[in-house]
């Protein structure tokens, strides 16, 4: 009988530990859609774009120097961690002029991780203010048209965030500070983990049906 007993408990605790862990506060299963039908990055081309990606959207802005350690933190947190998986990218919008500055922040970024999924868009600052108009968040860009914000967008042109953020005691979480190490390390992986897994179970799925 108390082996019985025994053998029942070490059953089902993992499977109650697993459950509750489920449905902890970040929601684990799916990301809320905060916005939808974005825009494609401009210049529009076939080179960079979001459609059919998972991305990590950023924006640099004209001061490339400035936002140097918030890209640093980025590829050190979430970018070495993830970058392997196919659909995945990390686009970041910079201001037409900024080349040079942008090939030395790479450079540093190769140092320390393949730089594959790094891509760097160039434009000007009426298109990157009117694309991140197109996101529809409670965030601005700062006279540089950048932000230390960053963005997850899924593969349908819609932005994925949280309908509500325990920790900010906000209702919705559309962005993740980049120059804090620990907004990165407690929430975002956690988000970026939900995204990742929400199109494999989707692949998985597909994949079953077909060979029914």
């Amino acid at each position: 009988m108390k082996k019985t007993f025994v053998l029942a408990i070490l059953f089902v605790l993992p499977i109650v530990a697993y459950l509750f862990f489920l449905s902890g506060t970040t929601n684990f299963g799916k990301l809320a859609v905060l916005t939808e039908n974005l825009q494609e990055v401009p210049p529009v081309n076939d080179t960079i774009l979001l459609k059919n990606k998972i991305t990590i959207l950023g924006f640099l802005g004209s001061d490339i120097n400035s936002k140097r350690a918030n890209v640093l933190n980025l590829n050190q947190k979430i970018y070495k961690r993830f970058y392997e998986f196919d659909d995945l990218q990390f686009v970041m919008l910079a201001t037409n002029g900024t080349e040079t500055e942008v090939t030395e922040l790479k450079k540093e970024l190769s140092a320390l991780a393949d730089t594959k999924k790094w891509k760097f868009v160039y434009t000007d600052e009426k298109q990157i203010q009117g694309f991140f108009d197109g996101l529809r968040t409670n965030l601005k860009l700062d006279d540089s048209k950048a932000t230390p914000y960053v963005f997850i967008i899924d593969k349908d042109l819609k932005l994925r965030g949280r309908d509500e953020d325990i920790a900010e005691k906000t209702k919705i979480k559309y962005g993740f500070n980049s120059e804090s190490v620990a907004e990165l390390n407690n929430e975002m992986v956690d988000d970026v983990k939900i995204i990742l897994a929400e199109y494999r179970l989707a692949l998985k799925k597909n994949n079953a049906d077909r060979r029914k």
